[in-house]
């Protein structure tokens, strides 16, 4: 299996957020009205369509301790047949609901960040999928929007290898029934979180 520096839902995402002065001791949660994962899907080999998933929920402890939950019922495609068929054939959200990224931070690295300025780190974690967990690598853009509020935002496309998930019968399945000559089985996936102090 290949070694992952991918993420779908970028794991280490919701880490750095938190990442401000340990000292200050207040768990972060994300705004989920102004934060968004979304990825491509590239069909018949050139054409590319966007999607996003539309209840995330996520936090980041006091401990360091991160979580991004992704419920993958709210696939938004854009076409309500299409939905339907990426939650039954391909997620299949009765047995897999939702995807779980996890990590532990040191809420330190980012002291001294004022409001306004950001930087770019890397962070590892781990994805659970569709029955699957496995280690992944990211690297996240932190920028501080007013101190009591962090934006965290994937540093270039990530890749999701369906394969690695055991998604590929899925896929396979969702080509047979839009009638399409190929499915690419790679996903470029971003990601834009904001967190809150609480």
């Amino acid at each position: 299996m290949r070694r992952f520096r991918h993420a779908l839902l970028p794991a280490a995402l919701i880490l750095a957020a938190c990442a401000q002065p340990a000292a200050q001791g207040n768990d972060w949660q994300l705004d989920s009205a102004t934060s968004s994962v979304g990825f491509v899907s590239i069909k018949s080999g050139e054409i590319a369509e966007t999607h996003h998933f539309t209840n995330l929920t996520g936090s980041v402890a006091e401990d360091g301790t991160a979580e991004l939950l992704i419920a993958l019922d709210s696939v938004e495609t854009g076409i309500d047949i299409r939905n339907e068929r990426m939650r039954e054939h391909f997620f299949q959200t009765g047995e897999y609901p939702q995807a779980r990224l996890t990590a532990q931070i040191d809420l330190a690295a980012l002291t001294g960040l004022e409001p306004g300025q950001r930087t770019t780190l890397p962070l590892q974690g781990t994805l659970e999928l569709h029955g699957v967990s496995l280690p992944v690598e990211t690297e996240v853009t932190v920028t501080d929007l007013n101190g009591e509020r962090v934006l965290v935002e994937t540093a270039q496309p990530v890749l999701l290898h369906v394969d690695d998930f055991g998604l590929a019968d899925g896929l396979a399945t969702l080509q047979g029934l839009a009638g399409l000559p190929s499915i690419t089985p790679v996903v470029p996936v971003t990601a834009s979180l904001v967190f809150e102090r609480e």
